[in-house]
Order: C-alpha cells, then structure tokens, then sequence
C-alpha cells in the first residue's frame, strides 16, 4: 500500500516535469520562429536550449513510460506460457530491466556526468556545463529502477494481478 502510494507520487512529479519541459520548449521553439521570421535576427541559444530540453524530456519520458508500462513490450511470449512460467518470466524481465537502468544508465550516466563535469565541457551558446545536461541520464535511471522494483514487488505480492494486466492489454501498456 505504501509503496503504491509512493508510486503515484513520483508519477505525479514526473508527469509536472514533463509537462513543464515541454511548455518550455514549445515557448523556447515559438521564440526561435518569432526572432528568425520576424525580428530577421535569430536567437542565438534557442536551437541549443531545445536540444538539451528534447533530451530531457525523451529520458525522463523513458522512466515515465517505464513506470506506466508504456513502453515498447513484447508479450507473446510471456502470454503464451504457462501461468507460472509466466509470472517467473515477467520477474525475470524486470530484473533485468532494473540491472539495465543500473548499469549503463545510473553506473555509465555517472560516470559520464563526473567526466564531463571534470573536464569542463562547456556548451557553445548557452555556456553551461554539459555535465548538468547528461546528468538525467543516471537520473531517469534511478526512475526506471524505481518502477522495476514496484512492478517486481507488486507481482511477488499478488501473482494473479500481472496475469490479469496481461491478458487485457495490449504489448504490456497495463
């Protein structure tokens, strides 16, 4: 129950952040257009500003999908196993998933954050250091191992709920 409850929480963060990005870059892209077309003097930063928020926003939309289970699954496999077989399957699949994010995203995002950050890596029209723009890397990595552990936990606790979700939806966007 608790952890359900802290589920929703971080849902709900991260559906703001997201959202947030977005304005910010659909204002950042509107700014763009308007100085370019209509000043006839384009910003100098914008095209910068909405790479790095496109970053942002496709790795942190990665753990958010994750964690509504709305990313890319193939099931067939899974649904056509054995009730059992099915549920050591999906286990199976989120750890895996969880040692993903933990590796090359949290272990490899780190390292590459305190690379860059050491080597003073600076970004050509915003000047920021590009260590604080990979740093969502370890970031959405921590949210992907989050909602691993909560669908590993939540299928552990009742293991007739995962096999219902798999049987409505489709490619695993329960």
């Amino acid at each position: 129950m608790m952890m359900e409850k802290v589920k929703r929480r971080v849902d709900k963060i991260l559906e703001w952040a997201l959202i947030i990005l977005m304005a910010a870059n659909v204002l950042n892209v509107l700014w763009q257009v308007f100085t370019r077309f209509i000043l006839r003097d384009p910003s100098s930063f914008t095209e910068e500003l909405a790479r790095f928020l496109l970053i942002w926003v496709g790795l942190l939309g990665a753990g958010y999908a994750a964690g509504q289970k709305m990313h890319l699954a193939i099931d067939v496999v899974v649904k056509s196993l054995p009730e059992k077989a099915g549920r050591l399957a999906e286990l199976a699949i989120q750890v895996f998933v969880f040692l993903f994010a933990f590796f090359v995203m949290v272990y490899g995002g780190v390292r590459l954050v305190s690379i860059t950050l050491r080597l003073n890596q600076i970004s050509a029209a915003l000047r920021i250091q590009l260590g604080y723009v990979y740093l969502v890397l370890p970031l959405s990595g921590l949210l992907i191992m989050f909602y691993a552990g909560v669908f590993f936990a939540e299928r552990i606790r009742s293991p007739e709920k995962g096999q219902e979700e798999l049987k409505v939806s489709p490619a695993g966007s329960g």
